[in-house]
């Protein structure tokens, strides 16, 4: 572990018991000066941290949990979720047929589904908008997850120049009708995501061209949504805020007036802004201050269960990561039982796989486990015994107290069992994507939330062609066995097929798993409706507040 005392949490718990205790004490004694928290019961205004800035309000270049939290309240697929386990219920469509085959679904559009603009949302803008999604142009991320649909991939990867061979049919302006390309159980809950929801052509081109990034239109004063609510403000780096939309066709069912999503990075920021009354809700709790909050104030510690995996992405293009003994050597050298009893005190458990326990239908292969000793062989066979003639490694991770603690602890694990020097770089989370996707990191923490409940989620991101991937890595056989466990019409054979292409990609260890996560966050007794989910997806329609 670090030998660094801002980083040990076991030296840090008994002062910050100490101090988190005196000053929830002094907040209660001025409840009086109304805070934020209070005005907002009063009002129906939830105040909510979201961690990180936005890069963009467009759903479909959305790329992180912050931009995917906000396009949820601004935007609305054909399909929404329940608020307590998440199980498709009726969006845009209020009803839908599915063909005996499972290849064909016809959706039926509210009448009175509208744009914040008052215009009718239509079929129309749903093949429009899948359109712009699949256009190469856009430089969309999470364009391959419209590959279910027939000739998607073909029209995105340009072998097919006619959208009109993809399937996608408006029968009539409020009927649209998909042809999958093989059976997909998730295809239902994939609509919610932001990659499959509706955007406002007509204003997008007005603002500019339709399929190019940097285009305007999601500014407060051009952007139209068909969500629960609408943009009123966006100051970068301050607060996005949203007020609840006249024209959303279920507006009686909304509650909240207001929502206030802000981006924290610093996470004892944002702990301090909870506890002076600031926030309704946070992003995460700092790990140093988990434990005094279980002892001193339990009514505002959450700690959920989450389909969230951490791992280290190594950068196979990059040396010394070409070697599939370096990248063996450094899986082996990482003590995961020590971060998540050590530092993390939050219920999260070792991962040596990159799908979590649990998923239905999927049992994870065992995964490469903690070896030292085996760690030094490799690295020794690899030509660096010891870590002699290895040059420096970059460990580069976006600037966050916690992820500073684990970084830290890594760097020491590798110093101490394989002799590697590890040079930490933090960046903005905006500037490490960027440097995720051209490829300007060595090793890069990093996390992944499933979209669905199912290995797919986790698994796709490592195909050649997955926009997610930014490891260098790509292997023929993998990205067979993904294809051939999509088409498997028998359960058993797809777990099979999953297993196999996950246990050849932990054996390449182009990616470290280091745990499953939860989410650890604080929040206020006056949210009402806030239900534990494992995707920690909260449908703002059924939230509220109490005084």
């Amino acid at each position: 572990m670090s030998r660094s005392t801002a980083g040990d949490p076991r030296r840090f718990f008994p002062r910050c018991s100490r101090l988190l205790a005196a000053l929830i004490a002094i907040t209660a004694g001025c409840e009086k000066r109304e805070t934020a928290v209070r005005s907002g019961n009063r009002e129906q205004v939830l105040h909510r941290g979201i961690g990180s800035e936005v890069s963009d309000l467009d759903p479909q270049l959305a790329s992180t949990i912050a931009e995917g939290d906000v396009a949820s309240a601004l935007f609305e697929g054909l399909v929404g979720e329940d608020p307590v386990d998440l199980h498709p219920v009726p969006g845009v469509a209020q009803s839908w047929e599915i063909s005996p085959d499972q290849l064909t679904y016809t959706f039926h559009l509210r009448e009175n589904a509208r744009w914040s603009d008052g215009a009718p949302v239509t079929a129309t803008d749903f093949a429009a908008s899948w359109k712009r999604m699949l256009t190469p142009s856009l430089g969309a991320g999470n364009a391959d997850m419209l590959y279910l649909i027939q000739g998607a991939e073909a029209f995105h990867k340009g072998t097919s120049k006619e959208f009109s061979k993809v399937g996608i049919t408006i029968v009539d302006p409020r009927t649209l009708r998909v042809m999958l390309e093989h059976p997909a159980p998730q295809f239902l809950s994939l609509l919610s995501l932001p990659t499959w929801l509706p955007v406002p052509l007509q204003a997008i081109t007005a603002a500019g061209a339709a399929a190019e990034r940097g285009n305007r239109w999601t500014r407060a004063e051009h952007l139209v949504g068909n969500g629960p609510f609408m943009l009123k403000s966006w100051q970068a780096n301050r607060r996005i805020v949203v007020e609840k939309s006249p024209t959303y066709w279920d507006a009686a069912q909304v509650r909240l007036n207001a929502i206030n999503f802000y981006p924290i990075e610093s996470l004892d920021a944002e702990e301090r802004a909870f506890r002076s009354g600031q926030l309704h809700v946070t992003y995460v709790l700092p790990l140093g201050k988990v434990e005094a909050y279980r002892r001193d104030a339990p009514q505002f510690l959450r700690i959920d269960p989450y389909l969230n995996t951490y791992f280290l992405r190594l950068n196979v293009r990059r040396p010394p990561f070409g070697d599939e003994r370096v990248r063996q050597a450094l899986a082996q050298a990482v003590d995961r039982t020590g971060l998540v009893e050590k530092i993390l005190h939050g219920g999260q458990k070792a991962a040596t796989t990159v799908t979590p326990p649990g998923l239905p239908g999927y049992t994870p292969p065992p995964g490469l486990k903690t070896d030292f000793d085996a760690a030094r062989r490799l690295l020794a066979e690899a030509g660096y015994p010891g870590g002699k003639g290895l040059p420096a490694l970059e460990l580069l991770y976006n600037t966050s107290e916690n992820h500073r603690t684990l970084a830290e602890a890594i760097q020491e694990m590798w110093r101490r069992e394989l002799g590697i020097e590890v040079r930490l770089q933090n960046q903005e989370f905006k500037v490490v994507l960027d440097e995720r996707r051209a490829g300007h990191y060595q090793v890069l923490l990093s996390d992944w939330v499933g979209d669905y409940l199912d290995a797919a989620t986790f698994l796709d991101l490592w195909r050649s062609d997955s926009g997610n991937n930014h490891t260098g890595w790509s292997s023929a056989d993998y990205d067979a066995r993904l294809f051939a466990a999509a088409r498997a019409s028998d359960p058993a054979d797809r777990n099979a097929q999953f297993q196999e292409a996950e246990s050849l990609m932990l054996a390449a260890a182009p990616v470290i798993p280091l745990y499953y996560n939860t989410h650890v966050f604080l929040l206020q007794s006056s949210v009402k409706g806030w239900h534990p989910t494992l995707l920690d997806h909260h449908p703002y329609k059924h939230v509220w507040l109490e005084e």
